[in-house]
């Protein structure tokens, strides 16, 4: 649910903020307004999936859908600083820590939120 939020802010920079959106997290770029608000709209996509995994903890696709959400994020955002140079340094780190503590996480829960079945005679 916390993640989810933090995203939601992330989508708001997208649709009305985008030089404070360009400023945070990509550098060395210029950004238009369609490129901020494809990101907001692709933000508001994964912060649904949160919230989605959040109530749905069970559901096992849903859970790895959500999963898979942070390692492309963090893949992409990891090209944009070393193949493109359009993040800083100090930009893809917010991001890792976010993503990474978010996939750690994921992973050490992986198997806790499956129901138990229970035999009965």
């Amino acid at each position: 649910m916390l993640v989810g939020s933090l995203r939601l802010a992330s989508v708001w920079f997208g649709f009305f903020d985008i030089w404070a959106l360009r400023l945070a997290v990509f550098s060395n770029t210029t950004m238009s307004e369609v490129h901020g608000r494809m990101f907001g709209v692709w933000t508001l996509l994964t912060c649904t999936l949160c919230f989605l995994c959040a109530f749905n903890l069970e559901n096992k696709p849903l859970y790895l859908v959500t999963f898979l959400s942070f390692i492309y994020a963090f893949g992409h955002f990891l090209t944009e600083y070393l193949f493109y140079q359009t993040m800083a340094l100090s930009n893809l780190t917010t991001v890792g820590i976010f993503a990474g503590t978010s996939i750690i996480w994921m992973l050490l829960q992986w198997n806790s939120h499956q129901p138990t079945h229970v035999k009965r005679i």
